[in-house]
């Protein structure tokens, strides 16, 4: 919402997914707000998800996506009574709070910062969960950006920021992206947009709540940036983290099986030998 200028030494285009003929990355306000370039992600396991699909992976900006390109953005007016920088603090600190049940944002305990990495569980349905992160980019006093990795369902990123405007502050985040590949684009083209925009409608919504909001309305906007799906980037799918969560929950559940079945034999062994055993 606010202009930014560039440092030496943030975020590479290629890293931030831009190039000349698409929409360009957010532009940081000073150095210290700037992710450091990276090559592929680090991180380490975490309590509470399944912390695949993530690390060793490259990030992903619409450059580098499969399907048409979207801007979509979900906008929320909070009152004049908090500012900016106060509302994105609160946001930034409590941020896993806010999501639907059954999401899962494990980031790290210092909250979230420049360069961190955050694992996710997003519930899929079936019982399925997709495993996979998001790279923080950016983050001031009144935005910050996540930027998403190889595998994840979308290629690009979302800005969460706030502004003063007509004596009133709004929040809002917005996303550009176009689908990983061409499964996430059938995916998002058949339930994907519809269950991205209910996702973010409720996190604002409960973020309103938070905020002292008592009747909470998030206006969604969403334009088709560009029609075209990118080809060359079909490829993509042999890093699809939905196909490989599907599998992981699948070889989970066959060695919990499994698990199950020995005990019980070991136990009626046991119980068989118990019978029979005793002095000859």
């Amino acid at each position: 919402m606010a202009d930014t200028d560039s440092p030496d030494g943030a975020a590479s285009d290629e890293q931030a997914g831009t190039s000349s003929g698409e929409a360009e990355a957010p532009l940081p306000r000073n150095a210290a707000s700037w992710a450091a370039k990276v090559d592929r992600l680090q991180v380490e396991q975490r309590p509470g998800v399944r912390g695949t699909n993530v690390h060793g992976r490259q990030l992903m900006g619409p450059v580098q996506g499969f399907g048409k390109m979207w801007q979509k953005t979900y906008r929320m007016e909070v009152g004049p009574d908090i500012g900016p920088a106060d509302a994105i603090g609160v946001w930034r600190a409590h941020f896993a709070e806010f999501w639907p049940r059954g999401n899962r944002f494990a980031g790290p305990v210092t909250g979230i910062n420049p360069g961190d990495v955050a694992l996710l569980d997003l519930a899929m349905g079936a019982g399925v969960k997709l495993s996979t992160g998001v790279f923080v980019l950016y983050a001031d006093e009144e935005s910050f950006t996540l930027m998403t990795p190889q595998g994840h369902t979308l290629a690009g990123w979302i800005t969460f920021s706030a502004e003063q405007a007509a004596g009133t502050t709004a929040v809002q985040a917005q996303v550009l992206m176009r689908a990983n590949d061409p499964i996430y684009e059938i995916a998002m083209a058949l339930v994907g947009h519809r269950k991205e925009d209910q996702f973010w409608v409720a996190t604002m919504t409960a973020l309103g709540q938070r905020l002292g909001v008592r009747h909470p309305q998030v206006h969604v906007s969403s334009i088709c940036v560009d029609p075209r799906r990118q080809w060359r980037s079909a490829g993509n799918i042999r890093h699809n983290s939905m196909v490989r969560s599907v599998l992981q929950t699948v070889a989970a559940r066959a060695a919990a099986a499994d698990r199950f079945m020995r005990r019980g034999r070991s136990r009626a062994e046991g119980q068989v030998g118990g019978r029979h055993g005793g002095p000859t």
